[in-house]
């Protein structure tokens, strides 16, 4: 693993934590809708290029590792919020997926607590939220009333079906893989 915090994985990383009070900025006081969408598109693209070039260019980093998901935790939980206050997504939906990083966000203390690093980002998870940052795009633009906007009603809630499906699955799986270790940890130390 590369050490380096100054790479361009890491500065899209940060380019798309800097699109998170933009976006919030644009939905919620200009209603500026076009150029929010712009910004998730923008950030769902830095979020799949980061990884990809940070394994291509042989620039992984610790910061890397922390703040990607981080970042994307962000992401998700801010445009959730900015989505219940628009009514775009139906809050037990929301409440479902917050419910989700919260509990992983105790799991991951506790782990921490007894010696164990953050979890491992799998294929599904990263999977989840993919799907999820291609569907708040089409969610968005959802609301505007044309035929553009039924087309992104159906692919937004397309993508959201599996994004959501696959965030609670990933949830469980990460959870339990968290439970076990902390368990495992007690035995140990008994």
């Amino acid at each position: 693993m590369n050490s380096s915090l100054i790479s361009i994985p890491n500065a899209l990383t940060f380019l798309r934590f800097l699109g998170i009070p933009l976006f919030i900025y644009l939905t919620l006081s200009i209603h500026a809708d076009g150029w929010a969408i712009a910004v998730l598109a923008i950030g769902g693209a830095t979020d799949y290029f980061d990884g990809k070039l940070a394994r291509a260019w042989n620039q992984t980093s610790r910061f890397g590792e922390l703040a990607d998901p981080a970042i994307d935790r962000l992401y998700i939980f801010a445009i959730l919020i900015v989505f219940l206050i628009r009514e775009i997504v139906p809050a037990w939906i929301i409440i479902l997926l917050i419910a989700r990083d919260i509990f992983l966000a105790v799991v991951t203390i506790a782990m921490k607590s007894m010696g164990h690093g953050p979890f491992k980002v799998s294929f599904l998870g990263k999977a989840a939220t993919f799907n999820l940052m291609y569907a708040f795009p089409f969610l968005l633009l959802a609301k505007s009333d044309s035929s553009l906007g039924t087309v992104a009603f159906v692919l937004g809630w397309s993508f959201a079906a599996w994004g959501i499906a696959l965030y609670i699955a990933t949830g469980i799986s990460y959870g339990r893989e968290g439970v076990s270790q902390i368990r495992g940890s007690r035995v140990i130390n008994s």
